[in-house]
């Protein structure tokens, strides 16, 4: 195996901007943005839009898809399509 053409495999933090929630986990990527950890460690800081703290999947708090009204209005629009 080569030497030396690996990333950097890294503990690092990611930080989820909607929830605030931080997450201590590893990874290549890196970072400027640095912060101290509970273990009083400063680690690389990733902040994120959107994690398993907020995605509506993980949370539960996904829409439901009206799937009746839009076979209905299909139906409705296209109910004299190929008819002569």
């Amino acid at each position: 195996m080569k030497t030396e053409i690996h990333p950097q495999y890294q503990a690092v933090v990611f930080r989820d901007l909607a929830s605030g929630t931080s997450f201590l986990t590893r990874s290549t990527v890196s970072s400027d943005k640095t912060t101290e950890w509970e273990d009083g460690k400063t680690y690389p800081l990733i902040e994120v839009e959107i994690s398993s703290a907020s995605h509506p999947f993980y949370t539960g708090k996904q829409r439901i898809m009206d799937s009746a009204g839009r076979v209905e209005r299909f139906n409705q629009r296209f109910k004299n399509f190929g008819k002569k």
